[in-house]
């Protein structure tokens, strides 16, 4: 078969030495790349000609300027460090090595590094936030007055408001920006992100779609998409989200693998925590908190304790976490000091002007009365919220043993029937208040039923003892008389055979004035003759003449 060429097979020489000089032309520089944001080409080039013979002086700046961009801050500062040993090192090198060692956490080593800087307005953000993470408020304060309303310092007191969880003054910042700057999309991503915070996620969403429009390939904006997707729907519908940014990561970019295998772990429910929290708690702040609610809800209280104790508290989520391991760790260890920092931790979320009217603020106002045994405060802010938690089984224990300790008994019993959680229905606490609520309800029958299903132990022992003395309190004393009984048997004491021999008595007394049916005297009579109390043979007695004058057999 003949094939037609569409043309020649080999070009004319001098055509093809044309080309060649083309070629020559177009050999890629490095600020092409960089111009269309491609740091890693920008950076590929420059790594190949620091490998010709004859490299330029300028090469190390635009390295350390692209490794930066990249997030690869360990590269950058490295760079910029040899740069520091020219003679030719100008001063502001020393500025761009503090930016490396801030984004490192090495927060002494860029306050030394800056101050070698030249004092401009760079040198002055720096130092600002530097401010901060020492928690120096009286220096923040100063450099703060410094700013002026150019973008970028303002930017910078944007970036200052959210980490301070000042969320509203850093929106209103980043919208006004946008209204004279609509190309600076990556503002879109950080009004996401406060929105996030405020957990206004649809919201989030809508403004994150305008910069991913653009950007659809950006790691950050994929991530937050993901985290909000976990919240508005499930860690299936995150995971999956995940996935496109797994194929675009490359080595260089270690911020976001270990900020993707982190949140990772949080989208399946804590699988695989042990292996990847603890080596990301000095990198990710996030980390820690997480690896603290996952020692929490394993019960390893210590661990969490251990892990938080030295965490300074900046936000309300923060403030809440402490408050609730110091609980925690308090009720295990018996330790009051704990339990006093819970309550005036949970105090200062439930009171501050930012949380007090929301769900977590109210939540954690209740918990602070809950602690100081004012319970009916505690109803007070748990009747607020308590249609967003009709099927939250934590939540109806908490009310319902608050509905109990006002001595509405009939809606904690209500309450307390909700919970579906085998764990909590095992739970003591859960077992015998319900058992007192049934008794102060007048069912006397179904807490001895609890009683009934439980094994012997101290906890089913302390329930003989709430059923024994709260039925006598209530009257019923058919199943006060029971309970007495078998607490004697387990343990002679005189204060037991008084508590039966009153109950005894008591339950008595009613079948006389027909409040019981006779059918219990036969149970009486052989309770009674479980002691061996010589007022026994007394009391039977007068209980058999009775029996016989009304015609009734105690013989069983």
């Amino acid at each position: 078969m003949n094939i037609q060429r569409a043309k020649p097979a080999e070009e004319p020489y001098s055509q093809s030495l044309k080309h060649s000089k083309d070629k020559k032309r177009k050999i890629p520089r490095h600020d092409d790349f960089g111009q269309a944001r491609d740091f890693n080409g920008a950076l590929t080039v420059l790594e190949f000609q620091r490998l010709s013979h004859n490299p330029s002086p300028d090469l190390n700046p635009w390295i350390a300027y692209y490794a930066f961009h990249l997030g690869d801050y360990a590269k950058a500062k490295e760079e910029y460090l040899s740069i520091t040993q020219q003679p030719s090192c100008t001063s502001d090198i020393w500025t761009y090595l503090a930016c490396c060692y801030f984004y490192l956490g090495m927060y002494q080593e860029a306050e030394m590094a800056v101050q070698k800087g030249p004092k401009n307005k760079l040198q002055n953000r720096l130092l600002f936030h530097l401010s901060q993470k020492f928690g120096d408020e009286k220096r923040l304060r100063s450099y703060h007055l410094n700013l002026q309303d150019v973008t970028e310092d303002q930017l910078s007191l944007a970036a200052m408001h959210y980490l301070r969880t000042h969320y509203q003054e850093a929106i209103d910042i980043y919208k006004r920006i946008l209204l004279s700057h609509r190309e600076f999309y990556a503002l879109n991503v950080y009004v996401a992100l406060c929105y996030y915070k405020f957990e206004y996620y649809d919201i989030s969403q809508e403004v994150l779609a305008v910069y991913l429009e653009k950007f659809s390939d950006s790691i950050t904006g994929l991530n937050l998409k993901a985290c909000n997707y976990y919240k508005l729907f499930n860690g299936k519908a995150a995971e999956t989200e995940l996935k496109s940014l797994q194929e675009i990561l490359t080595p260089s970019v270690s911020f976001a693998k270990d900020l993707l295998e982190h949140n990772l772990v949080v989208f399946r429910n804590g699988e695989g925590a042990l292996q990847t929290w603890p080596r990301l708690v000095d990198v990710l702040p996030e980390a820690r908190l997480n690896l603290v609610i996952y020692y929490m809800r394993q019960e390893d209280y210590t661990r969490a304790y251990e892990l938080i104790k030295s965490i300074e508290a900046t936000s309300p989520q923060e403030y809440v976490l402490k408050a609730i391991t110091n609980l925690c760790i308090g009720q295990e260890k018996g330790s009051r000091e704990n339990i006093n920092m819970a309550q005036q931790f949970f105090q200062l979320v439930g009171s501050s002007a930012s949380e007090c009217d929301t769900i977590p603020g109210r939540q954690s106002m209740a918990c602070c009365y809950f602690l100081l045994r004012q319970f009916s405060d505690v109803l007070i802010y748990l009747n607020s919220i308590k249609n967003y938690f009709y099927n939250d089984d934590t939540f109806n224990f908490n009310f319902a043993q608050t509905k109990a300790r006002v001595g509405n008994y009939k809606e904690a019993e209500e309450v307390f029937l909700l919970i579906q959680s085998d764990k909590i229905r095992a739970d003591y606490v859960y077992i015998s208040w319900l058992a007192r609520c049934y008794i102060m309800n007048r069912k006397a029958n179904l807490a001895w039923q609890l009683y009934l299903k439980m094994e012997t132990s101290a906890e089913s022992f302390s329930l003989l003892q709430l059923i024994a003395n709260d039925c006598y309190k209530m009257g019923q004393f058919y199943y006060s008389a029971k309970a007495f009984d078998v607490l004697e048997r387990l343990d002679p004491s005189p204060d037991y055979w008084e508590g039966k021999r009153g109950a005894c008595i008591g339950l008595f007394q009613m079948i006389i004035a027909s409040h019981e049916p006779r059918e219990h005297l036969k149970e009486v009579v052989h309770i009674l003759r479980n002691s061996q109390n010589m007022q026994v043979d007394i009391i039977v007695k007068i209980i058999g003449n009775w029996a016989k004058e009304n015609r009734m057999s105690l013989i069983t």
